[in-house]
Formats: C-alpha cells, structure tokens, sequence
C-alpha cells in the first residue's frame, strides 16, 4: 500500500490497491478506468460526428442524458440477473455489479428518445457514437483487473503463469484488490478474460472507426449493427468460459449470453433490412445509382441557428463557406491598415 500522504482517524490523501483518496474518501481505480471511457468515448464521438457532417455539439446532449440512464440500466440488468445482487439492493451501487449489456440497451434507448425531441436521425447520430463504446469497453474492463474479478479458469502450467496472458488472484481479493496478487505468494493464476476482451473491443473499436472515417454511402445505421455484431460475438464466446461467479444466471439463465446471442442475430438481421430497403429506394444495396449516393451530405443539427463551415476534418468542408471573421479580427486588421497608410502632404500654418 502506497504511504498516505496525511492521517488522522484514517488517511486524508494517498492510494491503495484498490483506488486513490481525496478528503478521505475512497475513488475506487474501477470507477476511474469507467469514467475515462466514457470521455473517451465522447470525445472520439465528437471528433467523428464533425468528420460525418454534422455538429458536435449533439454529444454533449447525449452525454448528459445517456451516460446516467447506462448507468441505471448496467445496474438494474445486473440487479435482475444477479441472485448475489437482487433488487432490494439497486441503490449500493459501491457493492458493484454493473453490467455492461443493461449500459449499452439503457444508453442507446436514451440516444434513440435524445433524437426524436430534437428531429435528429437517430441513425446518423448513432453512426458516430455506438462504435466509441467499444473505447469505453476496452477502458472499462481494466477495472475490472483492478477489482481483482472477471477472470477464466485457474492455469496451473507455470510456463503460462505471466501477465497479461495470466493473472494472480489473492485469496482475499476484495480487500488487496486486483493488483495485490501479485504480491501475494498464495495467489493462483487464471486466463485473464478482462485483458482478452478489451484487446478485441480495442482492434473493433479501431475497424469500425476507420470505416466510419472513411464511408460516406447510404443506408445510415449500419456501423451501429457492426458494433453489436462484433461486441456480441465477442461477449458470447467470451462468456462461458468466465468463471462461474462471474455469470449472470438468475433462474439457471446465462442473461448476458442469451442477449449476446441475440444482439449478433439483431444486429445482422438489422444490417439486411437497411440494405434491401436502401436498394428499393436507391436501385442499391449501399449508395444509390438514382440519386445522390451520400447518406451524410444533409448537415445535422440540433440547433436551428448553427451553420455550418469549412473545415478540413468535416468530409464535406469543402461544400460550405468559410467561416466569417469575428468583430475584434476586422478592427485589428483595419487599424494595421490605417497605421501603415503613409502620411499625406499638407502645409503648415
């Protein structure tokens, strides 16, 4: 355990195996690894928003409204599909158990009510920010290192026994935390599930993002279908091999498993409904060979006032006006001509 900086009845500042204090109170590194990701994401959504033709501005709003109801939905699936949780217990949330499943249908379904308020395609907008999640998945699971949990089956060969391919685990985990294994000369080495899964969610995240940069075509909606295509295959295989306290099998229902399975057959079935209706309209299954080919060309807004402007990161910056220039630059720029204007002749008195 790291020294403490100041003590009274108990440190004022310092850190432990499981997180940082401040005025005494304990940020867990599980909370922290949570909400960089979620910056991160909206970070990254912006950036892919402004480069899709539309205002960035619209991730805040979402932000504001989706990070709290993700929350509330990671909680309560875990609350309904956890026996060792259970409803009566919603409001602990220190206690952990948030799923990342219940966060992402909680988080997306705001999204969706965000959109119809403010007459934003809910498809567009969601192009540019679902994807990001795998960001904050990746981030996320490092938490769970932290906390010592979401680990495989026990590897006994020593010659695997190293890190990340392996993990220690300490017989008193929640109290040494995740990183306290491996001062613990007890501690047993498992698959670490944690590491695998948020190197997968990373190389998604970095596939989908590159084709978001990159494609311009009709129909929208189909990077948010690749996003739960590529997450649920990952999450149900990953699943099973999990070890068992770490499943939520409320009723003898593997609930995380079954609503993997289900967003990879969604998300499919999801992607071919958008292309033949996109062909009936378009003559194409992406594109269009009637009209413009471009699902983003249209500038989206959730304000009425906001114009848009060149910009070189924006795929169709070239097609808007360059942005006027402010008060203060046209006066300075007037008072450097007046002051280099020469002098004119005149007599004197």
């Amino acid at each position: 355990m790291i020294t403490s900086l100041l003590a009274a009845d108990g440190p004022l500042f310092g850190a432990n195996n499981r997180g940082i204090i401040i005025f005494g109170f304990e940020i867990y590194y599980y909370a922290i690894c949570i909400v960089c990701g979620m910056i991160g994401a909206a970070a990254l959504s912006a950036l892919l928003m402004k480069r899709r033709n539309m205002s960035p501005d619209l991730i805040f709003l979402l932000f504001v409204v989706c990070i709290p109801t993700a929350i509330v939905g990671a909680r309560l699936f875990s609350c309904l599909t956890d026996e060792s949780i259970g409803i009566q217990n919603f409001f602990r949330f220190r206690d952990g158990g948030l799923s990342i499943t219940g966060g992402v249908l909680g988080g997306v379904f705001a999204g969706f009510v965000v959109c119809r308020i403010r007459k934003v395609s809910f498809l567009r907008a969601a192009d540019c920010v679902v994807i990001n999640i795998l960001i904050a998945q990746s981030l996320g699971r490092w938490g769970n290192f932290f906390n010592g949990e979401v680990y495989g089956a026990e590897v006994t060969d020593p010659a695997w026994q190293w890190f990340p391919f392996a993990v220690p685990i300490a017989g008193n985990v929640s109290e040494v935390g995740g990183i306290g294994g491996f001062s613990d000369p007890n501690a047993t080495w498992h698959y670490a599930f944690f590491f695998y899964e948020s190197v997968i969610n990373l190389i998604g995240w970095a596939l989908l993002f590159t084709l978001a940069w990159k494609m311009n075509k009709k129909p929208n909606g189909v990077l948010i279908c690749l996003y739960f295509v590529w997450y649920g295959t990952v999450r149900s295989v990953m699943e099973p091999l999990r070890d068992p306290k770490f499943i939520l099998d409320k009723g003898g229902v593997m609930w995380s498993e079954v609503f993997s399975i289900l967003m990879v057959g969604l998300g499919v079935c999801a992607i071919l409904v958008l292309c033949i209706l996109n062909f009936r309209k378009e003559k194409a299954f992406f594109g269009s060979r009637v009209g413009d080919p471009c699902g983003i060309r249209d500038y989206l807004t959730p304000y009425k006032d906001d114009i848009p402007y060149y910009s070189t990161i924006n795929m169709f910056g070239s097609e808007y006006p360059p942005a006027p220039e402010k008060q203060e630059k046209k006066k300075r720029n007037a008072k450097t001509e007046q002051d280099e204007e020469p002098p004119r002749d005149g007599g004197t008195a």
